[in-house]
């Protein structure tokens, strides 16, 4: 009797230890093209806390997508070699520096391997630690998906927060505020500081109104002229996504995108030299009915794929 190959994908979606998408847990780097990260880590937020659990539920989700995309046809599973890494360990989970080193750590063996990393937090403080070990040695354009710039100078006295990553960025010479461009910003602020750095250092920010005004198609045309051929990271914050469809997040705010125009912006990426990404900042204790972790799921699909096509056709 010959045995028959295992394949997930053909499994009931109950079945089996849940992976982002279905894909095997890998301990090994030697043979991996992308590789799916979890950072159960929320330790920078100042109000609601649950972005820890966003990973697991993600996970859980992430069982729903299937291989191949309807729009592309891109299937990444046969473009790249593809798993999930598992989660990012902590050693000192109350201390805010202690953790963002381990997660520094834990990416830059992945870098080093040469291995395109796609992550789900977790709040968006820990893009600022990726950051660190894939952009140490050259800054990175930026494509940030959010309603929130994320640039502030402090919060609650702190200089590491969910609100502070991309000011730290620039400040440490990372990330290219020239080549950053911030989508879907929105919601009132106690300092027009947030908003003010960005443009100050050449960080273009287009705000949901002149999103809404300009359409999908224009944003998308001016991020891969912004961004250029150089390498480029995305961030997606589910809280870019309107609360209607995605409540489950810690800062929501109202009138935000769609998912549709969600998927639309990340399709329009597609051919970026990009070197990783992350989705962020879903709450599962506030997604009663696990939707806003099903749009991450799919979010991160949306980008694997771009991911995998980017890759294989610049092969190692």
């Amino acid at each position: 009797m010959t045995e028959q190959i295992h394949n997930p994908m053909n499994e009931p979606r109950y079945c089996g230890i849940p992976t982002f998408m279905r894909t095997p847990l890998a301990t090994d780097l030697s043979n991996l093209d992308i590789a799916l990260v979890g950072v159960p880590y929320d330790g920078a937020v100042e109000a609601r806390s649950g972005a820890r659990q966003g990973p697991r539920q993600i996970r859980d989700m992430s069982s729903m997508i299937r291989a191949i995309h309807h729009v592309s046809r891109i299937n990444p599973y046969e473009l790249c070699r593809i798993a999930d890494v598992g989660d990012v360990r902590f050693t000192k989970i109350f201390d805010i520096e202690a953790s963002h080193a381990d997660i520094t750590g834990f990416y830059g063996k992945l870098h080093k391997a040469g291995i395109v990393p796609l992550s789900a937090g977790g709040d968006h403080s820990i893009t600022l630690p990726i950051l660190r070990a894939i952009a140490a040695d050259r800054p990175v354009g930026l494509v940030h998906i959010d309603a929130h710039t994320d640039c502030c100078d402090e919060e609650m006295n702190s200089k590491y927060s969910h609100g502070t990553p991309f000011r730290r960025a620039v400040e440490e010479g990372i990330l290219d505020p020239k080549r950053t461009i911030q989508i879907g910003i929105r919601g009132a602020a106690n300092s027009a500081d947030c908003w003010e750095f960005g443009p100050k250092h050449g960080i273009r920010i287009v705000y949901i109104e002149e999103f809404t005004k300009l359409g999908v198609d224009k944003v998308i045309a001016e991020a891969r002229s912004l961004v250029g051929e150089g390498p480029t990271y995305i961030s997606f914050d589910i809280d870019s996504i309107d609360p209607a469809y995605a409540p489950g997040t810690g800062t929501p705010e109202v009138g935000g995108l769609t998912t549709l125009e969600a998927q639309g912006l990340i399709r329009g990426l597609s051919g970026l030299n990009l070197v990783g990404a992350d989705v962020v900042e879903v709450s599962p204790p506030f997604d009663s009915s696990g939707n806003t972790a099903l749009i991450g799921a799919t979010i991160m699909y949306e980008i694997l794929c771009i991911l995998a096509k980017k890759i294989s056709s610049n092969p190692k």
